[in-house]
């Protein structure tokens, strides 16, 4: 299940492995799904922090603040700063804030959660009242959604209003019965109401978040493994950061979409557990190369 180009007993991969000083991690169907944590995590977490190499949180669910992930982390046994962690809203803020610093005003789809993280950054939540225009519509995971708001949305982005998404995710992982519709979904609903599609989508594979860890740390690209779940997401943004892309097959991807991928992933594992072994090696490999 691993890939098959290079193998995985060849030194070369070892080699590149071995340049890792930097993992960041996708969280769900990748370290848990839903409310279950993966047996793997924490000693995969143990491992990385044993041989020095340091990791951050990545989630393109915008659903929970970030006080509410690092909460969520903790009730699982993850104990995370807050500079460990980067989400799809952080990632909106600073995009409205560095590219288009004149809105102020949004009409916003998303949790009570995302919506207080916008109104604690000091941006103004518009209501769904057609004489109070937003200066642009912000698309996320809203598992709140009514139908009156999604429609005044689609009303303000006929009307041209900037409209942004805060990720591209079609669903989310669950480990219910269940299938969770996610922002892409919302926004593909959105771009058949109105015909148009978002201008800007944030988020993986938007290669800004992992930009963000470089620029922290002082890293090159290729120190970093991007470990996730989701080819069209986080291998995406491994590969136009030229970052070290690991798909892990606990999430949303299966073997049968790595067969399909035009450009597959630098690594395919069934789970974290493989990939720290890997790592261990790698740095085995290391050691016994320069006795």
């Amino acid at each position: 299940m691993m890939s098959s180009s290079p193998s995985i007993s060849s030194p070369e991969l070892l080699d590149r492995l071995f340049e890792i000083s930097h993992v960041a991690l996708d969280m769900d169907g990748t370290i848990y799904k839903g409310g279950t944590l993966f047996p793997c995590t924490l000693p995969f977490l143990k491992q990385l922090r044993e041989l020095g190499i340091a990791y951050t949180f990545l989630t393109n669910n915008p659903s929970k603040s970030s006080a509410e992930y690092l909460a969520h982390l903790g009730g699982m046994g993850i104990q995370a700063t807050a500079d460990q962690l980067h989400t799809s809203t952080q990632a909106t803020i600073g995009f409205l804030r560095e590219r288009i610093p004149n809105v102020k005003r949004i009409f916003a789809l998303g949790t009570a959660s995302m919506l207080s993280q916008f109104r604690d950054d000091g941006f103004e939540l518009t209501t769904d009242d057609p004489t109070d225009a937003p200066d642009a519509v912000i698309a996320g995971f809203d598992m709140t959604l009514t139908y009156a708001r999604v429609c005044r949305a689609a009303w303000w982005i006929k009307q041209g209003k900037p409209f942004i998404a805060t990720n591209p995710d079609f669903v989310c992982p669950t480990d219910q019965a269940t299938v969770l519709v996610d922002c892409g979904a919302i926004c593909a609903m959105l771009e058949k109401a109105t015909g148009r599609a978002p201008d800007v989508v944030l988020g993986k594979p938007d290669p800004a978040m992992l930009k963000g860890i470089v620029v922290r740390h002082g890293l090159r690209p290729a120190q970093i493994a991007m470990v996730g779940d989701r080819i069209y997401t986080d291998i995406l943004m491994a590969r136009r950061a030229r970052a070290f892309g690991v798909l892990v097959l606990t999430g949303e991807a299966t073997q049968d979409d790595v067969d399909l991928a035009i450009e597959p992933p630098n690594l395919v594992v069934p789970s974290l557990a493989e990939f720290g072994d890997l790592l261990s090696r790698s740095h085995q490999h290391k050691a016994t190369l320069r006795c």
